[in-house]
This record gives structure tokens, C-alpha cells and sequence, in this order.
């Protein structure tokens, strides 16, 4: 790998740079996140302040008084030198959070397409996402700088993550922040599939006026299947069971059930005993095309089918042969195969070679991927992605990662000011360890934990009473040897 820009402020003077001189950092603090209790009002967090012996909130206050000062947040360089790009429109407290702490944020949004997005991350450290950009390995090999990408949403199957890993790259996202959005969807969706709203709707739209009752249905005492229990899964089963409903889930491992909800043993089971089937699994290979046409053929004649996971989880054109054969009598989907990069008047059959027949169905509601698309949701996955950021760039803490070993250590306090935390991301091989506390073990180490996942290993250790020429001599240690992935050296 090329050689890390990430601690240069540690390294000898480059570019004219006096390297005598301290460090520059300033220390600064988040707060947590204040919601507004309108839903018109928008969704902000308080301003921040840095810290220092009086004033400091609460929360620092109890841990004071547990730790003896403060945590110190540490910085891997000067704060204005990380930059980072946030795409597709990412929720303003995200964009607060990272600019709090004193970093070059651009937030652009739109996604980039491949040719202009490798043009532009060349020289950033921290790339935040949503759902459409697309982060193959050319995308990611462009990014000499790139540390960490914070995708502002559950799925992260958009990112190379193997590729990720091997070069360093840190993945994170926000696996239930927008789970009730998604379920509240869900409820709407059963309910207006069951009495035809959409239907109804668009007919008095065009000036008809179509009173009927012929299969409409209250949804008290149908039965709800639901395929994926995870965050989502389990609020839907909460909320629909208060509707009256019967809920039976599948998931491929033993869940423990919401309230009285029973899981069955095969999907097959749920499909046969399902009034309305609702999809809330991941894209994985063992998913796609999950439900085609066997699976349609099992369901209830007169059943609903609902997908709001990933667009490749239901064969579409089979269930367009089911419904139009009148076995499936409604469905919902809010995710296709291929999705436009951006809003307009794109999704037609150059984009999915069957959307003009899908769109031609009766009672199928049609929506543009908005399952977290609530201010509540957006807001609190601004705030949950960009946290794990700013802890990943300022601690090295890996927790709630998705493609690296989840590693944390005690914070630094504020009366430690001579300690640096070594961070070393290597290649998963015998004898790495041996040569590293070789090169840590003429320093007093105060604590030091270390994990693998798969052909990637983190090391992570707090070295204490170390002065700036023996940190820069740490970091050019590690960066010599061969099994090196990344080295970090905050301070």
C-alpha cells in the first residue's frame, strides 16, 4: 500500500513544516441529540463547546468523578486537514457533528457517477453514503487517503467491504435508526392493500367514483408473515399484533418472539398460513430471488406480498404473472434490482426491462426506496453514522464496524498528556504480533488489545510518557513492516 498520509503532523517536517513544533489539536466534545417535538420544526442538535474545568456537561461531570478528568479526544493530525465528502444529501445533523469537530466537510446531494466520484475522493479521508453510490474496488483504489465510510443507512452491500478491508478502509452504518419508519411503512401499506386505497385514490384522481366492498378487508385477525426478524422485523410484529393481527415470523436463525408472535421453521411453513408476507432481509447471495415463482405458487390464493428489504430479494416478473393470474391479490414494493441515481422521470423499462407492466397492475403500491425517508429517521442515523466517525477517526474505536474487528480501549484522559494510541491494521499472518511488540516493547504499555476478522487484523495499544521524536520513530517502525495494512498514530 502506498504510504499513509494520516499522521504526516507526527512524521519529520515535510513540506516546510517545522517539526519541532507541538502538535496542533484543539479537544472539543459532542452533546446528545435534542429532537424536536414538531414535526415541522427542524431536527438539530445543540451546539458544541470545548473543554475545560468548569462547565462541562453532566455526562463528563459523572465520568470526572469515576476517571479522575475527562477523556481526552484525540486527533490523528490537524483537524482542518481531514476532509471529508458526504453524498446524497446526508441529514443535517451528521453534517454538524463532523463540522463540530473542526473538520473540512463538503456535502454534496447527489450521488457521483464512477468517473466523477474517483476524480473527487482522491485526496479524502472520511466518505459518507447513502444507498446509490457505488464503492467498487476501482472506486476505492483512487482513494489513497481514504480511512473510513460511513454509509447513512442500514444496507452496505454497495460497498466492496472485502476490498475495504484489505486496504484499511474502516466500513460503518446504521443497522436500526430508521427501523420504525420502515415498520410504520409496512402498517400503511397493509392497510391500504387490504381496502385497495391506491386503487380508489387514483380513480377519484381521474374524476371516478367507485364505491365498493368487494375484497376489502379489515387486517384485524388476518395473519402476518414476516421474513427477516431483525430491527425492523420485530417493531412490525409489535405494532401489527396491537392491530389485532396474528403474527407468525421465519428468520434463519432462533429469534426470541415480540409479545405473542410465533416463528415457524421454514419459510415454506410461512408462506402457506400468511395473509400478508413482508420481506426485511439483506442482499446476500442465499437471498436473491428469495421469493420467484414456487415461492408465489405457495402462497394463499388472495394474499398480499410486501418488500421493502432489497430489490433483488423478489423475482419481479413472476410475481407480475401472479398477480395478473389473480393468486397474488395486492403488493407493495419499495426497492427494485436497478434504481435511479437520482429523482425524475426514470423509472421506466430502459431501467428494469418490466417496469411498464409492473406499473400497469391494480392494487400494487410502486414507492421510490423511502422505507427510512422520515425527518426522525434521517435525523437519527445523521447522528449515529457520523458518531462512529468521529470516534473511528479521533479514538481508533471500531465498534460497530461491518468489516473490521470490533476493537476498544478506556479513553485517554485529560491528565495524560504525554501518551499516544498506536493503531495498526495488518495482515492476519503468524509472527506479526512478536515483531510488533518489538517495536512497542522499549515503551511503557499502558493496555493493548488486538482482533482479527478473516485476513485482516487490528491492533490497537495506548503507549504512555512518550515524547513527539519517539512517536515519530513508532510510526516509521511500523510502517516498515511488510504485513502492514494502515498504521495510525494519534496523539
Amino acid at each position: 500500500m502506498p504510504e499513509s498520509t494520516l499522521t504526516q503532523n507526527i512524521k519529520t517536517a515535510q513540506n516546510g513544516e517545522d517539526a519541532s513544533q507541538p502538535l496542533g489539536r484543539s479537544v472539543s466534545r459532542s452533546q446528545t441529540a435534542a429532537f424536536s417535538t414538531s414535526p415541522v420544526e427542524r431536527f438539530r442538535r445543540p451546539s458544541t463547546t470545548s473543554y475545560s474545568h468548569e462547565g462541562t456537561s453532566p455526562l463528563m461531570r459523572r465520568m470526572t468523578t469515576q476517571h479522575g478528568a475527562p477523556p481526552k479526544q484525540l486527533k490523528p493530525f490537524r483537524e482542518q486537514d481531514i476532509k471529508i465528502l458526504l453524498l446524497e444529501n446526508v441529514n443535517v445533523t451528521g453534517i454538524e457533528i463532523l463540522k463540530e469537530q473542526g473538520y473540512q466537510v463538503e456535502a454534496i446531494k447527489s450521488s457521483l457517477q464512477e468517473d466523477q466520484l474517483i476524480e473527487k475522493i482522491k485526496d479524502v479521508h472520511v466518505l459518507g453514503i447513502r444507498s446509490k453510490t457505488k464503492l467498487t474496488s476501482r472506486v476505492l483504489a483512487a482513494a489513497k487517503n481514504l480511512i473510513v465510510v460511513g454509509c447513512f443507512c442500514i444496507g452496505t452491500n454497495q460497498v466492496d467491504l472485502t476490498y475495504a478491508a484489505a486496504h484499511g478502509i474502516c466500513v460503518f452504518n446504521s443497522p436500526f435508526s430508521n427501523s420504525r419508519s420502515v415498520a410504520e411503512l409496512i402498517i400503511g401499506e397493509i392497510i391500504c392493500l387490504a381496502r385497495q386505497l391506491a386503487d380508489r385514490s387514483n380513480e377519484m384522481h381521474a374524476g371516478t367514483w367507485n364505491k365498493v366492498s368487494a375484497r376489502c378487508w379489515e387486517i384485524r385477525g388476518k395473519t402476518l408473515g414476516i421474513v427477516g426478524y431483525g430491527h425492523i422485523g420485530s417493531q412490525l410484529s409489535v405494532l401489527a399484533e396491537s392491530m389485532g393481527m396474528d403474527v407468525i415470523y421465519y428468520d434463519v436463525v432462533n429469534l426470541m418472539a415480540m409479545g405473542n408472535s410465533r416463528q415457524v421453521p421454514t419459510l415454506d411453513a410461512l408462506l402457506e398460513r400468511a395473509d400478508f408476507v413482508t420481506l426485511h432481509v439483506p442482499e446476500i447471495p442465499e437471498t436473491t430471488n428469495l421469493i420467484a415463482k414456487e415461492q408465489l405458487d405457495r402462497m394463499k390464493r388472495g394474499a398480499y406480498l410486501l418488500n421493502a428489504s432489497r430489490g433483488k430479494v423478489v423475482k419481479i416478473p413472476d410475481l407480475i404473472d401472479a398477480m395478473r393470474s389473480g393468486h397474488i391479490a395486492g403488493a407493495a414494493l419499495d426497492v427494485y434490482p436497478h434504481e435511479p441515481a437520482g429523482n425524475g422521470d426514470y423509472f421506466t423499462s430502459d431501467l428494469n426491462s418490466w417496469a411498464s407492466e409492473l406499473r400497469s397492475l391494480k392494487n400494487i403500491i410502486l414507492t421510490p426506496h423511502i422505507g427510512g425517508s422520515t425527518e426522525e429517521a434521517q435525523s437519527a442515523i445523521g447522528i449515529e453514522v457520523a458518531e462512529a466517525l468521529v470516534k473511528y477517526i479521533n479514538e481508533g474505536v471500531t465498534l460497530g464496524a461491518v468489516n473490521m474487528p470490533e476493537v476498544a480501549l478506556r479513553n485517554i484522559t485529560m491528565d495524560e498528556p504525554n501518551h499516544a494510541r498506536v493503531i495498526f491494521v495488518h495482515q492476519n499472518v503468524p509472527g506479526v504480533l512478536r515483531r510488533v511488540n518489538e517495536i512497542l516493547g522499549g515503551h511503557n504499555v499502558d493496555k493493548q488489545m488486538t482482533d482479527s476478522k478473516g485476513d485482516v487484523a487490528y491492533l490497537m495499544a495506548d503507549v504512555s510518557r512518550v515524547k513527539e521524536e519517539e512517536v515519530r520513530g513508532l510510526y516509521g517502525e511500523l510502517e516498515g513492516l511488510k504485513e502492514r495494512i494502515l498504521t495510525r498514530v494519534l496523539y
